[in-house]
């Protein structure tokens, strides 16, 4: 985990390219700059430019009423908090309450190990369709709650809820240790956007008790309570990487979405931001490290290194570029 995050550098990967597929080339590159380089013309070229009169560049406001940037938004597991291996723990450990065993002869209690979970929290979003896609894959499982694996809809349904709600239970246990901190640079980047200005959201596909409680605990109750607007897997009929989450944010805020920007850790995110017509960028974790961020218009190992100033910079450039 050390590994991926540097307070001493900066350096991120950014995408000239714009996200949308459909409005502009698929034969987009990635290519490396240095903070603050990150225009596509250097301030030089630009006052040269302007003298000749050979080309037209626009001049940029970052004021609240210009700029590109109105709202930043954040997801929450995996970007306010490295909170991926604590689901699992809280997965196991509901497993194990319940004698979970898949199949239902199984000699033990069902347990998800780390190289799996990295793969299916990678590829489902939210615990309830999670479990779902399991038992539908593996078997319903036997357990204290249904001795034999059910078979009706209904029961299918109960199991999930009654697993998912001690599961939670038993994340929000684990959070309110004390021991889960949020990664770097978040909260500076959330007071900055306050300051300026900038609309501020948190939308994520967990429930929504469980996101209510991280964030009191590790933005604490005035930043959580001055957000402009939260969202959570309970508000949306569709997890990511369904848009609806964003859709609806860009609605409660309102804000287009060519004026977001949405901070996500993952291509399930990715693809639900882009869905949404918002651009993005990724801060990885050590689970989502190797997916393939090419919508993205930049990816951090944390955002330690990253200030206001520069997403709006970032932001500028692409809309430029487009």
């Amino acid at each position: 985990m050390a590994s991926l995050h540097s307070s001493s550098s900066s350096t991120f990967t950014m995408l000239l390219s714009p996200p949308n597929s459909r409005l502009f080339s698929s034969s987009s590159s990635f290519t490396q700059f240095n903070r603050p380089a990150i225009l596509p013309f250097s301030t030089a070229t630009i006052r040269t430019l302007r003298s000749r009169g050979r080309r037209r560049i626009p001049r940029f406001s970052v004021s609240a009423a210009s700029r590109a940037l109105q709202a930043l938004i954040f997801d929450c597991d995996g970007v306010i908090l490295e909170s991926e291996h604590l689901h699992r723990q809280a997965y196991n450990d509901a497993f194990f309450h319940f004698n979970v065993r898949v199949p239902s002869d199984a000699s033990e209690p069902l347990n998800w190990g780390l190289e799996f979970y990295d793969e299916l929290q990678n590829r489902i979003g939210g615990g309830k369709p999670k479990m779902r896609w399991y038992f539908k894959e593996h078997g319903w499982p036997s357990s204290t709650i249904f001795e034999n694996p059910p078979e009706n809809d209904d029961d299918k349904e109960k199991l999930i809820d009654i697993i998912q709600d001690w599961k939670t239970e038993r994340y929000k246990d684990i959070i309110k240790s004390g021991t889960v901190q949020p990664r770097p640079g978040v909260l500076r980047l959330m007071d900055e956007a306050k300051a300026s200005g900038t609309k501020l959201a948190v939308c994520s596909a967990a429930t929504k008790s469980s996101v209510v409680l991280c964030l009191e605990n590790l933005i604490g109750m005035e930043r959580f309570q001055g957000l402009d607007c939260f969202l959570a897997g309970d508000d949306v009929k569709e997890k990511k990487p369904d848009p609806s989450i964003y859709l609806t944010a860009s609605k409660s805020l309102g804000v287009s979405a060519d004026d977001c920007l949405v901070v996500e850790d993952s291509v399930i995110g990715l693809q639900a931001a882009t869905g949404a017509g918002m651009r993005c960028i990724i801060t990885y974790t050590s689970s989502t490290a190797n997916q393939d961020f090419k919508e993205a218009i930049a990816k951090y190992p944390d955002l330690s290194g990253v200030r206001l100033s520069d997403l709006e910079t970032l932001l500028q450039s692409v809309v430029s570029v487009s």
